[in-house]
């Protein structure tokens, strides 16, 4: 029974991923010919904490990619070492670096944390290996080493500031959790909302950041934004500070009070835990599954074969990433070298995606893409967060 074997063989990996332990692509080359000598890639993601959905995601779209690619990266079979990043730096910094040290990885990828990417940057640099992440990313001194598949964490907020302006009549309050990834994607938004002749309700002018991971109770942060007469409220939480945040929303005294976000607050498992509570909330993304490409097609259709539900933003970076390091790798020789394939990924040019074709900006090494505005409507029987326009290509 070919279901059956699927749960199971997933159920095996995600038991062993869990754990910290090896996951071994084949060794064997089924071309004919030499056999190509297997590479250890390290992927680095939060497999427990508040974050723990989108680090699933992150490891489950680089080997969906793998998979799909006879298990192997530029013709060379694929250890992938993977390990738990938690809930940042913390647990972020040994775990890199047992990776990087240890396990002598040819590539880092993953990093679901901005906080995180930021506190293993110095190993980073001290050990000299390539790191294509895929989520989010804080503005970093030195990216000669460093690449994202994702964007950086101001992005969102500054694609959709624009459109907020135009559409709401009055001030906006904007909130968020108080830690890098927080400080990055509120400061996108209101950076730009101020550029444009957009005011904020804050009565300080200032965002309104919450304590992370702590904070589940938003309820007297909702009573500061019914005091500041605020027309709507721009926000970005994820995980499962977003389930709350959206729950609580719902139930509030701001209830009527339009919400926007940087899309992370609806992505994924998330919409499934906030259920109706997230109906009508508009996000900013860089990708969505409904989007009409053969990229996408054929990645939605290879991800749900496995999994209940669409494929989100976070997957999609790490197929993407897997993509990029496939690319790379095959140009950089029969023995590739962290130098060798860091050379590689700069002379790639323009990558096929499911996201639409992207390339990587010269002076940041995060994607030159486009950012679509979504709404949570009726899809089917499901709710789901559905492109109802274009909103800024962002990235130089």
């Amino acid at each position: 029974m070919p279901a059956m074997h699927h749960r199971r063989r997933r159920a095996f990996a995600a038991v062993s991923l869990a754990l910290g332990l090896t996951v071994a692509g084949c060794a064997q080359d089924s071309g004919g010919g030499g056999a190509q000598e297997t590479i250890k890639i390290g992927l680095l993601a939060s497999l427990s904490g508040t974050y723990q959905a989108v680090g699933t995601e992150i490891r489950d779209g680089f080997q969906l990619y793998l998979s799909t690619h006879d298990n192997k990266l530029g013709g060379h079979p694929v250890e992938l070492v993977i390990a738990d990043e938690g809930n940042g730096a913390p647990t972020a910094v040994p775990a890199a670096t047992k990776l990087l040290k240890q396990d002598k990885v040819l590539a880092l990828t993953g990093g679901v944390g901005g906080g995180s990417v930021a506190a293993i940057y110095p190993v980073l640099s001290q050990t000299k290996v390539p790191f294509v992440g895929s989520n989010g990313r804080p503005e970093l001194k030195d990216v000669s080493r460093i690449w994202h598949t994702s964007y950086l964490s101001e992005e969102p907020g500054a694609a959709i500031a624009q459109y907020v302006k135009d559409t709401v009549k009055g001030p906006v309050y904007a909130i968020g959790p108080d830690y890098q990834g927080g400080w990055d994607e509120l400061r996108g938004f209101t950076d730009e909302f101020a550029k444009v002749g957009g005011k904020l309700a804050n009565p300080d002018g200032k965002t309104r950041f919450t304590p992370f991971p702590q904070t589940t109770n938003f309820t007297p942060y909702f009573a500061q934004v019914k005091a500041s007469g605020a027309a709507a409220v721009y926000t970005f939480y994820a995980g499962t500070a977003a389930v709350d945040f959206v729950k609580q929303y719902a139930q509030s005294e701001i209830k009527d009070i339009p919400l926007y976000a940087a899309g992370f607050l609806t992505e994924g498992g998330v919409l499934n835990a906030q259920g109706e509570a997230a109906r009508n909330i508009y996000s900013v993304l860089n990708y969505s599954p409904d989007l009409d490409n053969a990229e996408n097609r054929e990645f939605v259709a290879a991800w749900k074969t496995n999994h209940d539900g669409p494929p989100t933003t976070y997957a999609m970076a790490s197929y993407d990433a897997a993509a990029v390091l496939d690319r790379a790798i095959g140009a950089a020789g029969d023995k590739p070298t962290p130098d060798s394939i860091n050379t590689a990924i700069a002379e790639l040019g323009q990558i096929s995606s499911p996201r639409g074709t992207w390339q990587f900006s010269k002076s940041t090494h995060s994607p030159v893409q486009k950012w679509y505005l979504r709404q949570v409507r009726q899809d089917g029987r499901a709710l789901s967060n559905t492109v109802v326009g274009d909103l800024a290509t962002v990235g130089q």
